[in-house]
């Protein structure tokens, strides 16, 4: 019987634990798209105690602690800290075979060299000792990073954010890049009016320009890309339901923006053409710049409608959706490509039945000028575990180059998710080692050892020019 989290996790064959620990443990991380707050580390901050980086905004957290039969106020309610985690430490035996098993030790383990099993027996143990550590220099955010072999990140922004923090992280010479993401997804929420009108107005006041049509909002917008770009940004990113791609006139959209600052009901046909416009609109600029383009696709978010009213979004009541994905995907791509003017592109999908299809989808858009140019992003938020990223790498495999792959990411808020990092790496190897010892792979260790740094690392290192 294995160890539970030895240093052979997840990994069950020899050629496996060669390609993990000889070529891939080692390697930097560069994670492409994160929530990491950068005030956070613009002032590297300590915090006070395990709640306050561990459960702090952590949704994957909460809504095993709600299945679980924790009340609201040890989740995001007003008990203390200690509460809450005396609560999460409750909750956590009970997550057998749910991802959160496993990252909870891993993180404990990589960071904090503590190996015990969190339960409630040992919750007030872990919780002193963790939190000793990180009240000390040690642990601040950035050391944590340090830690974990950062070598840059991606922040998730909005265009009318003023990069303050990320100038300052730069000024100070911190040696592992903080750079913006242009995240445009409020400039385009049609379907919320009054919302939309509201963002209107403050993109005005941040970009200095009159908005009074949809030429000089396009203009606005516009002026914080290029902000954007001169703050070191590289990557745009967009989560959406499904890809926007209904037909439009630029007489139609003219009158649509017309009625939007006037607070004027939509139709659905209206809002569906303006998401369209704004997508083209982002990916011609996008293009211009030599930037990579990311689309999160799939989430049904904002399920339960009087807990969301309560506690806001992305506080845990959102799932995987069944949108129709293909037909708007293809047509929006392929206007892009028929102009030549698709910049490289990141599809992540969220319904695992797509898997196949984003997978297929990637190959009609890869022209040859680089080498990967369409990637089927790694697997992300309810799949990024172990049955999740298996079948992402597998549908890939079949049916387009794994070797060409940028790997993973941790798309998270928190400093202690790099270890999904080592997860991924180790399934990776895993499955690697699997095809080898099977007779389906040759035993050529020089050039398996190469395309699994290639995955881990230097794909993306070469893929986003950073």
């Amino acid at each position: 019987m294995k160890k539970f989290i030895d240093e052979n996790f997840l990994l069950n064959n020899k050629t496996a634990e060669v390609l993990y620990h000889q070529y891939a443990k080692d390697m930097p991380v560069i994670d492409y798209h994160c929530h990491l707050p950068p005030d956070q580390i613009a002032e590297d901050r300590n915090f006070e105690n395990l709640t306050q980086v561990w459960l702090y905004g952590d949704h994957y957290k909460w809504r095993a602690m709600r299945a679980n039969g924790i009340a609201e106020e040890y989740i995001t309610g007003d008990k203390s800290d200690w509460e809450k985690f005396e609560k999460w430490a409750e909750t956590v035996p009970y997550t057998l075979r749910n991802p959160l098993y496993h990252w909870t030790h891993l993180e404990l383990q990589r960071y904090f060299d503590v190996y015990d099993i969190l339960s409630p027996a040992t919750a007030r143990k872990i919780y002193e000792e963790c939190t000793a550590k990180l009240q000390t220099p040690e642990y601040s955010v950035r050391n944590l990073m340090r830690k974990m072999k950062v070598e840059w990140v991606a922040t998730t922004d909005d265009p009318t954010d003023d990069l303050a923090y990320h100038q300052q992280i730069k000024s100070e010479g911190f040696e592992i890049k903080v750079l913006p993401a242009f995240r445009p997804d409020k400039a385009m929420q049609a379907e919320d009016l009054l919302a939309l009108v509201a963002y209107v107005n403050k993109l005005e006041e941040v970009s200095g320009v009159s908005i009074t049509d949809f030429n000089s909002y396009l203009a606005a917008l516009k002026s914080r890309h290029d902000f954007f770009a001169e703050q070191g940004c590289r990557v745009s990113d967009h989560g959406l339901e499904q890809m926007y791609a209904t037909d439009y006139s630029a007489e139609e959209i003219d009158v649509i923006f017309d009625k939007i600052i006037t607070a004027k009901e939509l139709t659905d046909i209206e809002v569906l053409q303006f998401k369209s416009a704004m997508l083209y609109y982002f990916s011609i600029w996008d293009h211009e710049k030599g930037w990579v383009q990311q689309y999160h696709l799939g989430a049904l978010r904002n399920n339960n409608s009087r807990l969301l009213s309560s506690l806001g979004p992305d506080t845990g009541w959102d799932s995987i959706g069944d949108f129709q994905q293909g037909p708007m995907l293809s047509k929006f791509l392929n206007r892009l490509d028929g102009s030549n003017q698709l910049t490289k592109t990141i599809l992540y999908n969220l319904n695992p039945a797509d898997n196949e299809l984003m997978a297929t989808m990637i190959g009609n858009f890869n022209d040859g000028t680089v080498a990967g140019k369409i990637q089927f992003g790694s697997s992300w938020w309810f799949l990024d575990q172990k049955d999740g990223m298996t079948r992402q790498i597998n549908a890939l495999s079949n049916m387009g180059l794994l070797s060409r792959f940028v790997g993973m990411l941790t798309d998270s808020r928190s400093f202690l998710s790099y270890p999904r990092h080592e997860y991924f790496r180790r399934l990776l190897c895993n499955l690697l080692g699997e095809d080898v010892e099977n007779g389906e792979l040759p035993d050529d260790m020089e050039w398996l050892g190469k395309v699994v740094k290639d995955i881990c690392f230097h794909n993306a290192k070469n893929y986003f020019g950073v």
